[in-house]
């Protein structure tokens, strides 16, 4: 059995084509984590990144809502994920949520976010985890874990205050304000807005553009940015050096040179 037929608790996997879509699925409770979401979103992207036929991983969520992020009323009841005491939440989220920014900062797969409603708390920082972010107009996005007393455990703020600026976070965390997605896409939270019934197609367009480019340099190109912004110039360049050794002696380069100069459109397939 393909392991995308498999089935996972609170989420909904599917492959089309080049791409993975990762649906968040617990419409019910405004797609919050729960201790399967969070096991399961870390199964699919560690197996989608190894999968050589995989060029793009979306996430979304169903129903009205991105993500919620932590569950309100397993926070109340003490269960779930915020079960047990101190130093058992100190290491359930050092073995469970935070293994999403872990994995996150790891993979070489370009991963979109397709945010069709709102994005609160650890929902924000998903789609602040992954290399681009589609809105819906109807989408929002808030910080909002001072409201309930606690800090961004998942680590958000890292990758927050990478995306948007040290002053525009600290706003985003010290005030718990709502961003409409207008507002998200001036600060540069969002890379673009369209229409809740574009929102899938404008995604879809996102990833056949980004599928039908050279798999290797793609892959290559991520983790060079990603570098690029944590380290300095010199050990930079040193990487880049030996990532241009790689590109320019690989198939997919000679096959990109034959596309341009011949103008075809033939398929990548080697990695």
């Amino acid at each position: 059995m393909s392991f995308y037929l498999k089935s996972f608790n609170d989420l909904i996997i599917e492959k089309k084509n080049s791409a993975v879509w990762i649906t968040l699925n617990r419409a019910d409770a405004s797609n919050a984590y729960s201790i399967e979401m969070v096991s399961g979103l870390v199964e699919v992207l560690k197996f989608a990144d190894l999968d050589k036929s995989v060029r793009a991983i979306v996430i979304t969520g169903s129903g009205k809502s991105f993500c919620a992020g932590g569950d309100i009323k397993a926070m109340k009841n003490k269960s779930g994920m915020f079960a047990g005491e101190s130093n058992e939440l100190r290491e359930a989220y050092q073995a469970g949520i935070q293994q999403i920014p872990i994995i996150f900062s790891q993979i070489k797969t370009p991963v979109i976010a397709m945010v069709n409603g709102p994005a609160v708390g650890a929902g924000c920082d998903l789609a602040a985890m992954c290399d681009m972010r589609i809105a819906s107009s109807e989408a929002s996005f808030a910080e909002t874990f001072a409201k309930v007393g606690l800090v961004p455990g998942d680590g958000g703020a890292y990758f927050l205050t990478r995306l948007v600026g040290f002053a525009k976070a600290m706003e985003m965390f010290l005030t718990c304000k709502i961003f409409s997605a207008d507002e998200a896409l001036k600060m540069g939270l969002v890379n673009r807005v369209v229409l809740p019934e574009n929102l899938k197609i404008e995604t879809e367009n996102v990833v056949e553009q980004i599928s039908s480019l050279p798999p290797i340099a793609m892959q290559m190109t991520k983790k060079a940015v990603i570098h690029a912004y944590q380290n300095e110039l010199n050990s930079h360049l040193e990487l880049m050096a030996a990532y241009q050794g790689i590109t320019q002696r690989s198939s997919d380069h000679f096959l990109a040179l034959e596309n341009l100069m011949e103008k075809k459109k033939q398929s990548y397939k080697h990695f």
